[in-house]
């Protein structure tokens, strides 16, 4: 399929589905409960078990630090006299998210990355690594086999990597030691946060909500925030479960996005634009290179010297110009249409949105990505 025609194909795709009703989204679907979140874990800990594959510790030296004070810990003598030489060692970083209302005893998933200059942490085994909040507090403890995705190997002359062997995961790596506390049932009210600010939305979230929970019960604070009351209690999570399964229509902003890499343009359904004459063509000119190597005979001139003579060539390349007319505050159906008439590739479907922006004619946000 030609590119114009593919370009064609996917902007009337669109318009096809912004032309239709929008669809009613339930609220958990656009909004989350203040409170209720996630928390980042972090903690240093050391890999073991590497087959040659670790730290060098001449260039590490936090990773010899670390190896004697473990083995002091565990009933080594002291080491702080002889030098280690071990490469089966790798000083990581181990990064997790501990889940809302996760329990004691709960596993959760870690990520492992390297600290020093080892080379991959293929086969390598986690010691036990407290994993602390933003507060200091130990909430997690991670310890166990890793796994790793990527690969390396290399040889004298050559060496190949496949991704990076240096990240690597330990599903249900971590047990959950310390709670956050969070209790709903002294909670009087709760407040729900819209992923994507709008005061349209925010209003019928919170008259969706007072028509099926009794006027009175949610109000819109600003674009992003509904405060709901609650009934306390043991009552609270099964009425929040009924809240977050109310359908809404939620609006949106006009706004046309543009990733510039691949090619895609995205335009919202509520996209208008003020009349306008577009058109597509221009000159295009081609310089070819083609250098050619003279060589001098051998019975003219035994000690002549190869000579690369230059060769350019220039062609001149015109193309019609032709002008589609955008009719003023049209629908969005309209708006591609119009430019599929050009028959545009991407690259110049985007160079014709960004001109109607500049132009002041495209009422909409232009975000290109």
């Amino acid at each position: 399929m030609r590119k114009p025609a593919l370009m064609a194909a996917i902007l009337g795709a669109l318009a096809c589905l912004a032309g239709a009703v929008a669809a009613d989204v339930r609220i958990k679907d656009i909004a989350t409960v203040e409170g209720v979140r996630e928390n980042q874990l972090v903690g240093y800990g050391l890999v073991v078990g590497l087959n040659g594959t670790g730290d060098s510790l001449r260039n590490s030296p936090f990773t010899e630090k670390s190896i004697e004070g473990m083995l002091e810990r565990l009933g080594v003598g002291n080491l702080s006299d002889d030098r280690i030489q071990t490469q089966n060692t790798a000083a990581v970083m181990v990064t997790a998210m501990l889940p809302p209302f996760a329990r004691r005893g709960s596993p959760i998933d870690v990520v492992v990355s390297s600290l020093g200059d080892a080379t991959s942490l293929r086969g390598g085994t986690l010691i036990v690594t407290p994993l602390t909040g933003a507060d200091g507090q130990v909430y997690a403890v991670a310890q166990g086999p890793i796994a790793v995705a990527g690969y390396a190997a290399q040889g004298n002359a050559a060496s190949i990597t496949e991704g990076v062997p240096t990240v690597a995961r330990i599903e249900n790596g971590a047990t959950v030691e310390n709670e956050v506390s969070f209790n709903f049932g002294s909670l009087t009210s709760v407040r729900l946060n819209l992923r994507n600010p709008d005061f349209t939305t925010a209003t019928r979230v919170a008259e969706a909500i007072n028509q099926q929970m009794g006027p009175g019960t949610a109000s819109a604070l600003d674009p992003s925030t509904i405060e709901v009351s609650t009934p306390g209690k043991a009552q609270t999570p099964p009425f929040l479960a009924d809240v977050e399964n109310i359908r809404v229509q939620p609006d949106s902003t006009a706004k046309v996005v543009i990733d510039a890499r691949s090619g895609t343009i995205v335009i919202g359904a509520e996209v208008r634009i003020d009349k306008v004459a577009v058109s597509q063509g221009g000159l295009t000119v081609m310089v070819r290179e083609d250098p050619e190597v003279s060589q001098p005979p051998a019975e003219i001139n035994i000690g002549g010297t190869a000579v690369v003579v230059p060769r350019t060539s220039v062609g001149v390349e015109e193309k019609e110009t032709h002008f589609t007319i955008l009719e003023g505050d049209v629908s969005l159906q309209r708006l591609v249409d119009g430019l599929n008439a050009i028959g545009l590739t991407a690259t110049q479907t985007i160079s014709i949105l960004q001109a109607i922006k500049a132009a002041g004619a495209l009422h909409a946000d232009l975000e290109i990505i």
